[in-house]
This record gives structure tokens, sequence and C-alpha cells, in this order.
């Protein structure tokens, strides 16, 4: 039986992909890891891996799908296509889930790579965060052919609350995504620059928490990122400078169709300006760390 189990490698095991990772451990598929971290590595063979480390050749001719969940598109690049990559490595015929948040031009460029060894892409950008991803109800915005989508169902079954088929074109499913990132850029932004004007005001900041999450200025975003300023735990989960990535495939994405977008160009100034103040590792959160003239939680003991 364990010969027909369904084998998928997830490359990139970072708080995204650890819980994809798991997730389709818990669906029963026979799951491998790949990643230059030996932790995290060792953390999924803990959870049930058949093998996992930073090169795929010792089970990379077994697979029948492939997860990326890397931060970038040269990331991907590396990963399927440098020496000893990933992709020269596979049989003909095995799905190539590709989801990181990445433009569609990268999109449609790693596709006509792929196609052309004989291997299936999915343009499958995600999106839930590492609790969602853990649980294997991410929510996923996928582009691909139909042998694509097959091919990868049970990979899109294990790490999927929902799916989006949003077309064939491959480069759909990432402009979804940087659509998307658009939005939680900005409420992240804005939130920072509201709770940051309570606390210039001399607002309580769990008070100011604790009325928007019950009241109609409340976004997803809000409430998950600004409890963080309430505890005045940076802890990244989702860094800065991913955002500064993701705004900046936004902002160049706008550009191309000659299209203004006020809101996310200032809110990707701010990501900017946050990494440059040196919080680029941390918490996306850490946008409210560059106003000036307020202390927050977890600054010098307030």
């Amino acid at each position: 039986m364990s010969g027909n189990r369904y084998r998928v490698c997830v490359a990139g095991l970072g708080s995204m992909g650890m819980g994809a990772a798991r997730s389709c451990i818990a669906a029963g598929l026979a799951t491998y890891g790949l990643d230059v971290n030996p932790a995290a590595c060792a953390s999924l063979r803990e959870a049930g891996a058949e093998a996992s480390g930073d090169d795929a050749a010792a089970f990379a001719g077994e697979l029948d799908g492939v997860l990326l969940l890397v931060v970038n598109a040269a990331q991907c690049r590396a990963v399927l296509f440098e020496p000893g990559g990933l992709a020269a490595r596979l049989r003909p015929g095995t799905g190539v889930m590709v989801s990181a948040t990445i433009s569609a031009a990268d999109s449609r460029e790693i596709a006509v790579r792929l196609e052309a060894m004989g291997l299936l892409m999915l343009d499958a950008p995600v999106s839930g965060g590492a609790a969602k991803a853990a649980a294997g109800e991410m929510t996923v915005m996928a582009a691909g052919s139909r042998a694509a989508f097959d091919r990868l169902r049970p990979v899109l079954d294990a790490v999927a609350g929902k799916v989006y088929e949003v077309g064939a074109e491959i480069g759909l499913g990432a402009t979804v995504k940087i659509v998307h990132q658009l939005l939680a850029g900005v409420h992240i932004a804005a939130g920072a620059e509201a709770m940051a004007l309570a606390a210039r005001a001399g607002i309580p900041l769990d008070t100011m928490y604790e009325v928007v999450t019950h009241a109609a200025g409340n976004s997803w975003m809000f409430e998950n990122r600004m409890k963080q300023v309430v505890e005045g735990d940076y802890t990244p989960h989702s860094a800065v400078d991913i955002f500064v990535k993701d705004l900046r495939l936004v902002t160049e994405t706008a550009l191309a169709l000659n299209f203004p977008l006020p809101l996310a160009s200032t809110a990707y100034g701010m990501f900017a300006n946050a990494s440059n103040a040196g919080h680029g590792r941390e918490s996306d959160a850490a946008v409210i760390r560059t106003f000036a003239g307020i202390k927050l939680p977890g600054d010098d003991g307030a």
C-alpha cells in the first residue's frame, strides 16, 4: 500500500511551509521536506515526514508533487533550476505548485522552463497565515491547466480550506495574490497609524484594540497584527521585509498597467521606512515603531 501513496515534497519550511507540510502528513500523504534550516528539517521528520533535509536527490525521482513555499522568485528559481536543483530530478508529469508570492511575469517564466522539462505547474499563491497553514485551511488562488490541477489535487485537498480556480492562464493566480497583498499591507499600515494616533492621544492601546475589534473599523489584519502591538511582541511570523517585497510587487504591477495606487504606494513607503530603521526582520506589525513621539508596550518598560 505504501507504494501507492501520493508523495509530495514541501520546499521551504518556514511558518507557512511547515504548517502545510504537517497538513500533508495529517492527510496521509508521504511527505518530504526541503530546507536549508536543519532545525526545521528535524522538526518535520519528528512530525512524521519520510525524509527532510537540504538535498532532495534521494527522493526527488519518486515524487508526484512539489509545493514551493519559499519567499520570492529568486528562491523559486534556486530550488528548481540551480545545479543540483529539484526540477531536473523530477519525473515528467510531476506537478509543481508554486505558492510563493511572485510577479505574474516571474510565474510565467518559471512555467515555461518547467513545461520544457515535461513538468506541470500550478500558479498557486496562498493566504491565511501560519495558523491556517497548520490547520490545512489555507486559501489558495490557483491558475493552470486541468492536468496540473488534477495532478496536485491531493496536495490542494491537504493544505487548503478553499481553492479558487481563477483560470487556465499562468500568472492569474499571482495577480490575484498581488491584489490581495495590496489590501493586507494597507490594512496593517492603517492599523499601525490608528494605534499610533491612539498612543499619542494617551488612549490605552488595549482599550483601543478592544473597541476596534468589536466595531466597524476592524479588519482581520488589524485584529491579528495590532494584538502583537498591544502585547509588545514583534516575533516575525510575517516580517516587515516580506511586505516591503510584496508591496513592491503591487506598485510594480500598477506601474506596468499605468494605474495609480495612492494608498498602496504610501503603505510601501511606511514598510520600506521601517525596514530602513532596522525593523525588517521583526513582525510586519513593527511598521508602527517608526512613528516618533509615542511610547508603545514593550518599549523601555512601557
